[in-house]
């Protein structure tokens, strides 16, 4: 893990080796101060050097100003450094969570890889920065002060170093108990998180069904639980810093006591014995240092391993060695012995599941809910990968197309649609970013939203707000209808793209709909059987799969699932297939 860390520092190593170098003078500066108040007590004072004491003086001043230099380096460019760490963890991070398959989703809060993403690598920054510096500065100032201490007087130094070896012992022995109270903060703050998210995502839904007191007492056992894991770590944290300040502060008492008797007994002059006081004063600061530096690094750390742990998870749907790009695909998709299960402790969705949709045809797909409509929809791009079986395209297997090159030529139109926070413009652009002014327009045209666009006081430029609350559920589906107009793929899945509609704005969006299917291979998924008349081909699945298949007017004719679902929609009873 240590090695990992070490390596993001690697594109940064010039700051670092800066930070270092601060660092060192820093550490040899404070190191040369004690030695010249010794001069200054036991030789220049005594003996009248007044010229000495003043180019001392103007020595030390110099000194002092080259440290506050090197210190302006080290906040600046040190925190900057670590901010750049942090920014490519963050990087690295979110390109891999871009890499990862929806059952990670499906498995995991949005709120909870925020939490990650900002919150644990703020703490990694710093831990990034102040880490090897403190450390480093730490090491200088106790190794430099014992080699000067214990040539001014063996018997106090090795008094002083036996209590430092209590603070040490004393330091790694609470370490592990800060550690676990930091670990179930990180926990927590990523569960409050998740809830914040969902809560302030759903703040309409919980007004409209004045449920505010309810998400109010969700929220609580979430606050609280957050409150109490920083009570559990800031005791952890009380009895360290406590303990080891009055370690450190024993130090002072044991010096000013022992070297006392010894100058009493001439073993030490005072201004050795002053040297001594401000060596220990520069040596327990860089302890105190490290104190601090143990509790940042608790924080860091974990936050670390959280990140890490993310970036463990494999994508399971990548490209094989031999994947190829698929270059203007005819369009005929088809499903051979395919099987499939979200997980293995479900049943089977799919059971040796056959299918084959013609280039350029429209089939739509029918039945009850759970019978796998919206799984076949989500194989086609490989969000999900079959459990065995083949699914191919224009005859090659999709496992053997490039995922980029396979997405890029199918086209989603859900029933969820997701709006950006942004404009309309960038909205639609979603579905080709380098597309020109043009040819958003003209998609928009195709969709029929472009006169509503233009009625706006901000036309494309208009802000839709948060998941386009601005909008209405048939507008929405009509930029999404637009992103892949302008995408213009030759395979188009509609995933119950009208269903959410009342009948009025779903009649206006089936004529954008009839015409983006034109000439590309289209899959259907429909409830609304008034929206699938025209198909070339309708399927009809249950729990046995394919059921039925033919035009609506063979079905209609043959009395069976088909039909009954078709009545019941429109004469109001319940077929046999839904009871």
């Amino acid at each position: 893990m240590i090695k990992k860390f070490a390596s993001y520092y690697k594109p940064h190593l010039n700051l670092f080796l800066l930070d270092m170098l601060c660092a060192i003078t820093v550490a040899a500066l404070d190191l040369v101060f004690p030695m010249f108040s010794r001069m200054f007590i036991d030789d220049f004072i005594p003996n009248g050097k007044i010229r000495l004491i003043v180019n001392f003086t103007i020595l030390i001043v110099v000194m002092y100003v080259i440290r506050m230099i090197c210190q302006f380096i080290m906040q600046y460019w040190g925190h900057m450094m670590g901010t750049r760490i942090e920014y490519d963890m963050r990087r690295d991070l979110f390109q891999h969570i871009q890499t990862l398959p929806f059952k990670y989703f499906d498995d995991n809060k949005t709120g909870q890889i925020m939490s990650r993403l900002v919150g644990d690598l703020r703490e990694i920054a710093e831990t990034a920065h102040h880490g090897p510096e403190d450390l480093f500065i730490a090491s200088i100032m106790i190794i430099g002060s014992f080699m000067i201490l214990i040539r001014i007087n063996v018997t106090l130094t090795l008094i002083v170093f036996l209590f430092v070896l209590l603070l040490i012992l004393f330091t790694i022995n609470r370490r592990k108990a800060m550690a676990i109270a930091f670990r179930n903060v990180r926990k927590k703050h990523a569960d409050i998180n998740a809830q914040l998210e969902s809560s302030i995502s759903g703040i309409r839904l919980s007004k409209s069904f004045a449920n505010e007191e309810y998400e109010m007492d969700k929220f609580e056992i979430n606050n609280v639980a957050y409150k109490e894991s920083w009570r559990h770590a800031y005791k952890a944290m009380g009895f360290f810093s406590s303990g080891t300040h009055f370690l450190a502060e024993i130090l002072n008492v044991v010096v000013i006591s022992a070297g006392g008797i010894l100058s009493c007994y001439g073993m030490i002059t005072m201004g050795d014995l002053v040297a001594y006081l401000l060596y220990m004063a520069f040596m327990i600061r860089p302890i105190r240092r490290l104190i601090q530096f143990t509790q940042q690094f608790q924080s860091g750390i974990v936050g670390f391993e959280r990140f890490l742990e993310i970036m463990g998870i494999s994508p399971d749907i990548v490209d094989s060695e031999d994947s190829i790009d698929l270059n203007n695909p005819d369009g005929e998709v088809k499903f051979i012995n395919t099987y499939f299960k979200y997980s293995d402790k479900d049943e089977w969705v799919l059971e040796d599941f056959d299918l084959r949709v013609e280039a350029g045809k429209t089939v739509a797909l029918v039945g009850p809910s759970g019978v796998g409509k919206t799984t076949i929809s989500n194989l086609i791009p490989r969000f999900y990968e079959t459990v065995r079986g083949q699914i191919k395209i224009d005859g090659i297997d999709i496992r053997d197309i490039k995922l980029y090159s396979l997405r890029k030529n199918i086209g989603f139109v859900q029933q969820d649609v997701f709006i950006f926070w942004g404009s309309i413009r960038e909205n639609i652009l979603y579905g080709k970013p380098d597309a020109t002014d043009e040819e958003v327009i003209e998609a928009a045209k195709k969709a029929n939203i472009h006169d509503f666009i233009m009625s706006l006081k901000n036309g494309y430029d208009t802000i839709v707000g948060e998941r386009g609350v601005k909008l209405s559920g048939g507008q929405k589906q009509r930029i999404a209808i637009s992103r892949v107009f302008l995408k213009n793929p030759p395979i188009l899945i509609l995933d119950e793209a009208t269903s959410s509609l009342d009948n009025a704005t779903e009649l206006a969006i089936q004529k954008s709909i009839e015409d983006l299917a034109k000439n590309r291979t289209t899959i259907i998924i429909a409830h609304r059987l008034s929206t699938i008349k025209n198909a070339d081909e309708i399927i009809v699945l249950t729990d046995m799969g394919i059921e039925e298949r033919g035009d609506h007017d063979s079905l209609i004719e043959q009395g069976g699932i088909y039909s009954e679902l078709y009545k019941a929609q429109f004469k109001g009873y319940i077929p046999d297939i839904v009871k």
